[in-house]
């Protein structure tokens, strides 16, 4: 090749704060409220869940927050994360178009989520933190928090999705080789699990399902705490390491990508890979060129292209504050297709917030046009991505064909956010031709939409 393939920068320059988009946002964010009084959360309400460090991250308005000098020291395990050219992706696809592709399996879980789990973990810990409930759909996030934990001597129980639970077995057995316990949901250990399974004992869950056994538990058990993998603020900050490391290594690279593509189930690997690049737009430091940036949603739980933006639970249980995002409603059960990490009924504030500011574009695929990118993606550069992740590379082949059909040599940049090496049995079902697409029913998603709570309009 004349031009290299891998980009990789020194140790030495894995950044030393996280990004924080609030800090330039043109219009602020939406206060989250309090569930009883629908007032503005204050700091003490959020305290029986997340340690008080954690907490100041989430309301911060400071653009860069220092990262830990402990958190960065685990981070050198696997970051900076390699920027890869495609080179033979673009030519298995004709496309003048020059593909980039920042890849996050190379971390010890196998994704872009111990980005967040370790600094979680390790804020926690210096609080004196040793039990931590979460939740997790495909395990990628249960499995990073489960590492995190085994660092910093921290218990880790995760209420998996109970369709992702029987799906995934080698993602639960990571989990556990890490010492967490993993429990799928819903569970017969916390009363919401209990209500849901009398109601239907083969009920497959949901990630709202999940939060709210696991809020349930850190609620009332004053020795545990609760840890969340996306959505929330501060963790959509932490994943900022990714776009800021990209952009070092694109100038490596002599380039500036005119496209940037996520995939986007609750925001946070989206959130990683272009936060940095929307802030510098907004700060008016980008070069010429304005960046297109584009989420990329499975079409069976369309949040930001069919949701609703507005006020509702982050959890179906409604234990959690409300907060306003594109939902499809808090008891919206979407079907139990394989990107189990995308199957969450709302979109992350921030993400919604600059969607609906036209900030950001939104598209959605179906899982067998997802494989189907997966597939030729993994067979012209030799990695297979997992199902989330394969969410993005459809969506950057999508923008490479548009390159080649309209004759244009555009930067396209995406985030590859985890190997799917604990998801061969969907790229058999695939194979075999028995992954079918998986349609949400308009019936329910109508009646979840009805029940969105009714919020007043501040004055």
């Amino acid at each position: 090749m004349s031009t290299p393939t891998k980009f990789v920068l020194d140790e030495s320059q894995i950044p030393r704060n996280w990004y924080n988009i609030m800090a330039d946002l043109p219009v602020p964010l939406a206060p989250p409220l309090h569930p009883g009084t629908l007032k503005p959360l204050g700091p003490d309400d959020l305290a029986p869940l997340f340690p008080m460090e954690l907490i100041m991250q989430e309301v911060s308005a400071e653009r860069e927050v220092p990262i830990p000098e402990p958190v960065r020291e685990v981070f050198r395990l696997w970051r900076p994360a390699p920027l890869y050219r495609a080179h033979r992706l673009e030519k298995a696809l004709g496309t003048p178009a020059k593909i980039y592709y920042k890849y996050e399996g190379v971390s010890p879980a196998g994704s872009h989520k111990p980005n967040t789990a370790v600094p979680q973990a390790w804020y926690n810990a210096q609080a004196g933190i040793k039990k931590l409930t979460t939740e997790t759909g495909a395990g990628q996030w249960g499995s990073s928090l489960a590492f995190a934990g085994a660092l910093f001597g921290i218990d880790v129980t995760v209420y998996q999705v109970r369709v992702s639970y029987d799906q995934k077995p080698y993602r639960r057995a990571l989990m556990e080789t890490y010492g967490a316990k993993c429990l799928p949901s819903p569970s017969n250990t916390t009363n919401c699990g209990r209500a849901i399974l009398e109601k239907n004992p083969n009920h497959p869950g949901s990630l709202g399902i999940a939060i709210s056994e696991a809020v349930e538990v850190a609620a009332t058990h004053d020795d545990t705490k609760y840890s969340l993998g996306s959505v929330l603020n501060h963790v959509l900050m932490h994943q900022t390491i990714i776009g800021q490391e990209a952009m070092k290594q694109l100038e490596m690279a002599g380039d500036d990508p005119d496209v940037v593509v996520g995939c986007t189930g609750g925001g946070s690997n989206f959130a990683g890979i272009a936060f940095p690049f929307v802030g510098q737009q907004l700060r008016g430091k980008g070069k010429t060129k304005q960046r297109r940036i584009v989420a990329v949603e499975p079409a069976a739980c369309p949040s930001l292209t069919r949701g609703k933006f507005a006020y509702d639970f982050g959890d179906t249980s409604h234990l959690t504050p409300l907060v306003k995002m594109h939902t499809l409603g808090s008891t919206f059960t979407p079907p139990g297709f394989h990107a189990g990490g995308l199957r969450y009924h709302g979109m992350a504030p921030l993400v919604s917030h600059l969607h609906a500011l036209k900030l950001i574009e939104a598209t959605s695929y179906h899982q067998n046009e997802c494989f189907e990118a997966g597939v030729l993606f993994a067979r012209a550069e030799g990695i297979v991505p997992a199902p989330e992740a394969n969410h993005a590379v459809k969506g950057a082949i999508a923008e490479a064909m548009r390159c080649k059909r309209e004759g244009k040599s555009e930067v396209i940049l995406f985030n590859l956010c985890g190997h799917g090496h604990f998801d061969m049995s969907a790229y058999s079902a695939y194979a075999s031709g028995k992954l079918v697409d998986q349609h949400y029913d308009e019936k329910e998603l109508a009646m979840a939409l009805a029940g969105l709570p009714s919020v007043p309009e501040p004055a």
